[in-house]
């Protein structure tokens, strides 16, 4: 005789009449309801009037040793006395619905979790062979049980706003924008997945922000994109604008500062700055190559790997390729020094008002020594200097949005692309929370 284990359902108000396997090695159990009454489909009263029997039904739930698992059962049907016309005997009847089964899939509630749980870093594909299931029915588990828009009720605070955008299409000017929020425990929730990256767009979700909530944001990130700093501007009443140094508004920004700091991104800024001495290194590395003799220019192979580090990690041959170089263009050597003050500043520790006056101290010099590869950094930094020089209150960045950008590019890789931004909030959402929605016993 097989040895035998006894496993608890854990299905509430069911008795279990009889355990078989069928040809196909699934278990088949047959269940009864110990529920007694419903409510009337008519007229939403309680009855209690028992009419027999439905059809039978079979309702998937979580496998047993590997092997799938059906609950068989005839659902009880009750009649309403209120209802029932009884001259033209026509009697009113409802079958009895259960809640830990959802008659629309005849798929259990706990195994409908057990689907969402295997869909987390995975694919509605892989799930769907491994459980041999219709991809059908496991799209529907995660559009029905998974919103596609965010729950404001399940949030407490918002703190920290992040704004970033992520191609949908490659090539073809196809972005979503990814809104999240990260609390002060490091908690990172997802808010919006947005269709465009349009100022109009962007102001109506923030905007759609519950008052309470929107009291709770002290702090926006983001990258230089206008409509995502005006949009926030204009919901959060923050003053922001063109000025120049030294004027004002200037001066009161930097010593009174915004009740909601809207803070540029410290990588993008570092970017467009970095990006400068590059497109110099290059003309530069062209007109070397017209000029210099063959091993000249040989010996400064390499260099654009030595010139794109900072200073303080460059070995003794990186130093004296460096060297080599800036003996041959004393303007990029200005420049690279530049970049390296700039960076250092950025390092610092110091407030608001003492960045300010860094940053204003810093473009002097830099207009002053007449180099013009930093024309187009100075024109932003002189557009958003409010937003630039927010990064020293805090040292907030946009790291988190960044971090959750690649979670969304290996969706979208595992998934041979996502196009509709509802199923991607869901995709996401679950991604972030599956483990701990739907994996038992995970607090």
């Amino acid at each position: 005789m097989a040895p035998e284990i006894s496993l608890a359902l854990d299905i509430p108000n069911v008795n279990v009449l009889q355990v078989e396997m069928n040809e196909q090695g699934a278990y088949i159990i047959s269940v009864a309801s110990t529920e007694q009454g419903t409510v009337c489909r008519n007229c939403g009263n309680p009855i209690k009037k028992f009419h027999g029997h439905d059809k039978a039904i079979a309702v998937r739930h979580l496998p047993i040793l590997g092997r799938p698992v059906y609950l068989r059962m005839r659902p009880l049907r009750y009649e309403c006395v209120a209802c029932s016309d009884q001259e033209a005997k026509k009697k009113t009847t409802t079958t009895q619905r259960l809640d830990w089964y959802n008659p629309k899939n005849s798929l259990s509630r706990a195994y409908e979790d057990h689907l969402l749980l295997a869909l987390v870093n995975s694919t509605v594909q892989d799930v769907s062979r491994k459980e041999q299931l219709g991809y059908d029915k496991v799209r529907g588990v995660l559009k029905h049980r998974i919103n596609g828009t965010v729950d404001w009720s399940a949030i407490e605070t918002l703190e920290v706003l992040g704004i970033d955008e992520i191609a949908l299409r490659k090539g073809h000017k196809s972005y979503a924008v990814i809104i999240t929020a990260r609390q002060s425990d490091g908690t990172i929730t997802l808010l919006a997945v947005l269709p465009d990256r349009k100022k109009a767009t962007v102001k109506g979700f923030l905007k759609s922000i519950p008052p309470r909530l929107r009291a709770t944001v002290h702090s926006i990130c983001s990258d230089m994109w206008d409509a995502y700093i005006n949009a926030a501007a204009e919901v959060f009443n923050q003053a922001s604008g063109l000025f120049e140094f030294g004027s004002p508004k200037a001066a009161s920004v930097a010593d009174a500062g915004p009740k909601v700091a809207i803070v540029i991104d410290r990588f993008h800024v570092a970017k467009s700055y970095r990006d400068a001495v590059d497109r110099l290194r290059k003309r530069e590395m062209r007109r070397l190559k017209r000029t210099l003799s063959e091993a000249a220019y040989k010996a400064l192979k390499g260099v654009h790997w030595a010139l794109r580090k900072n200073r303080s990690p460059l070995n003794a041959d990186e130093m004296a390729l460096l060297d080599r170089l800036f003996a041959h263009s004393p303007k990029l050597k200005l420049a690279y020094e530049f970049r390296e003050e700039l960076t250092a500043i950025f390092d610092t520790h110091c407030t608001p008002t003492q960045g300010a006056e860094l940053l204003k101290a810093w473009s002097q010099r830099v207009r002053k020594s007449g180099l013009k590869c930093f024309d187009a950094f100075l024109t932003t930094l002189a557009n958003r200097f409010d937003e630039i020089r927010n990064y020293f209150d805090q040292r907030l960045n946009s790291g988190f949005v960044e971090g959750l950008n690649n979670k969304i590019k290996v969706i979208k890789r595992r998934c041979y692309g996502i196009f509709n931004t509802q199923h991607l909030f869901q995709r996401l959402f679950l991604d972030l929370n599956g483990f701990r929605l739907f994996r038992p016993g995970v607090p």
